[in-house]
């Protein structure tokens, strides 16, 4: 199957890079410059760059780039705070405000033509999800030690058989139920925008989705972070 049009597919063809025409490329190469991982690539550059270009010098009395970033950290914080404790959205602020942002600007990103979502591939999501899963687990031992076993053996001893293996089971769904809930959301949008392109026309056809395709952005990666707030502290809780 042949890559789409992507902007930086291209510019990789010109300098003579070898582009995969398909999800991975075959060697190291290829697969270093597969889409998902240059528009990656991308959205971190976009997120490092454009805080430094807006906001500039922190001051006293905020401009209108500091004032956005204020609220928008701002906003983030309170929102775990009300569902993790100040403590715990303290401690896991840098790692969950990353991942709304990147999610975020990754979802939309692929709503320009020549661009693609990074979290439209599994294996994004799915590292994402990696990550999340280990932290909920180093957070549960972190705070109980040993004692965190209780959170998988169920309110009373004789039902320790039967709540287990359902508690490991349920904790192993999450890796899919995050990565692919992301993952098949994103595809379905990048895949129905392309097939209304080709059917519809360039513009008016797909600007319905598109507007669906922001909202779907927005509550994919707000759903995302939610769940692993859930996740951090439901582990870092006392088991009853």
């Amino acid at each position: 199957m042949e890559h789409p049009i992507l902007f930086i597919s291209l510019l990789l063809e010109a300098i003579g890079l070898p582009v995969p025409h398909g999800l991975v490329g075959d060697t190291l190469m290829a697969k270093l410059v597969s889409p998902h991982l240059t528009y990656t690539w991308l959205v971190m550059i976009f997120l490092i760059l454009t805080p430094k270009l807006t906001m500039g010098k922190i001051e006293m009395i905020p401009g209108k780039g500091q004032n956005f970033w204020e609220a928008v950290v701002g906003g983030m914080e309170g929102f775990m705070a009300e569902n993790m404790g100040k403590e715990g959205a303290r401690m896991m602020f840098p790692m969950l405000a990353t991942f709304a942002l990147y999610i975020l600007v990754a979802n939309m990103i692929g709503l320009m033509p020549g661009f693609m979502s990074p979290t439209s591939n599994l294996n994004i999501t799915l590292g994402c999800t990696l990550i999340v899963f280990v932290t909920t687990h180093i957070l549960g031992v972190k705070f109980h030690g040993p004692a965190y076993i209780k959170h998988f053996l169920g309110p009373i001893p004789w039902l320790i058989p039967l709540m287990f293996p359902i508690e490991l089971i349920s904790h192993l769904a999450r890796i899919l139920s995050l990565s692919i809930r992301l993952f098949g959301n994103i595809m379905a949008k990048e895949t129905l925008l392309g097939i209304l392109f080709l059917l519809a026309g360039a513009f008016f056809g797909p600007l319905p989705i598109l507007c669906l395709g922001v909202l779907v952005s927005v509550v994919q990666s707000l759903v995302f972070v939610l769940l692993s707030i859930l996740y951090f502290s439901a582990a870092m809780e006392h088991a009853h």
